[in-house]
């Protein structure tokens, strides 16, 4: 009895888990990374709503960048923010983002263009085009910075990024849909863009009475046109504030005569009304045949081609047949080419006397 117990002692203390060597070469066991207390950072300031921002091009690639000021006035006014940073929140702004910095979740940009362009009081408050400053270091006054890490999609992008497949593969089947959704789709894309070239007409309209009788430039929508624009920003109304020099009377006077010789251009070779009917026509032809369209008139389309090309090939065969009938159709051939012989000898007897009546005529 004594003896079991002694062995079961001893498998007791084999069983037992041996402490880590630390002399031995081998990886030890991983342990849960935790997360950059500066990335989360740099990812709530970087989806706030408060910190302006817009988007530009550096160096081929479309970049969200914010001025320096702006990064100072926002951490000023959200001090909560900052209790991300756990222990370095008592942080100046300027340490904070050069921080920022050294862990390339900034770059600090420098416009492209630095001169004035010509009726211009000051250079562009965001400029569309941007380049890396040599010295990467903080700076409040006039000092751009873009965001350097790739931001997170917010779960409908994800799902629109699903969704773009399947509808392209809707427009492609657009031939086979019923008549009501063909309908439907040509309506609704017509009225789209009658609105929004309707948009752009009357913008342009307002802009050149403003222009020629008041001097100020105010374009509506001003970023309807802007391929960095942002959604909310493409909506904007309101027009921006004029910052150039008001236009000479003389320039408006110029522009107002182009303005009206265009028009009566436009008004000369304008098409008449039967010119318009019949483009309607040409139009409503074309949209009835897209309308109309449908798999089985197209296979009974080919049915028919073929059907017309085995009479074709019918026929050839029935006429290569008769040919090597023997002298009935030597005979026929022959009635043939008296028929054509005799039609030559009248014809050249027809241009005969033309020429003769037309000789007499210059005697006389």
């Amino acid at each position: 009895m004594k003896k079991s117990s002694g062995g079961a002692a001893e498998k007791k203390r084999v069983r037992r888990p041996s402490a880590p060597d630390l002399t031995s070469d081998a990886p030890p066991r991983k342990q849960a990374v935790k997360k950059d207390v500066y990335q989360v950072f740099a990812e709530k300031v970087r989806d706030h709503k408060e910190l302006v921002s817009r988007w530009a091009v550096l160096q081929e690639t479309r970049v969200e960048y914010f001025r320096g000021k702006d990064f100072v006035n926002f951490l000023k006014n959200h001090p909560e923010v900052k209790d991300i940073l756990e222990s370095d929140r008592s942080l100046e702004t300027e340490d904070i983002a050069n921080i920022l910095l050294e862990k390339n979740l900034l770059v600090r940009c420098d416009r492209v263009v630095k001169t004035l362009r010509p009726g211009k009081k000051k250079l562009s408050t965001w400029p569309a085009h941007l380049e890396i400053f040599p010295e990467q270091v903080f700076s409040e006054n006039d000092t751009f910075y873009a965001w350097a890490f790739v931001k997170r999609h917010p779960l409908w992008q994800t799902l629109l990024s699903f969704f773009w497949p399947v509808l392209t593969l809707a427009i492609c089947l657009f031939p086979v849909y019923p008549l009501s959704c063909k309908l439907l789709i040509i309506y609704s894309c017509g009225g789209i863009l009658i609105v929004f070239f309707s948009l752009l007409l009357v913008r342009g309209a307002v802009f050149g009475v403003l222009y020629i009788l008041v001097g100020k430039r105010v374009w509506f929508f001003p970023n309807i046109n802007v391929e960095e624009a942002t959604l909310r920003e493409l909506f904007r109304f309101w027009p921006k504030k004029d910052e150039e020099e008001k236009p000479k009377w003389t320039t408006r006077i110029f522009y107002s005569v182009v303005a009206v010789l265009f028009i009566l251009l436009l008004r000369h070779h304008a098409p008449d009304e039967a010119a318009r009917a019949r483009y309607q026509r040409r139009v409503s032809n074309i949209i009835d045949d897209v309308l109309e369209w449908s798999p089985s008139l197209a296979l009974s389309g080919m049915m028919d081609k073929q059907q017309n090309v085995s009479n074709a090939t019918g026929s050839t065969d029935s006429a290569a047949q008769g040919s090597t009938t023997g002298p009935e159709h030597e005979a026929s051939t022959g009635g043939n080419d008296e028929k054509t012989f005799s039609e030559q000898y009248d014809i050249e007897e027809v241009i005969d006397n033309i020429e003769d009546a037309g000789e007499d005529d210059k005697h006389q």
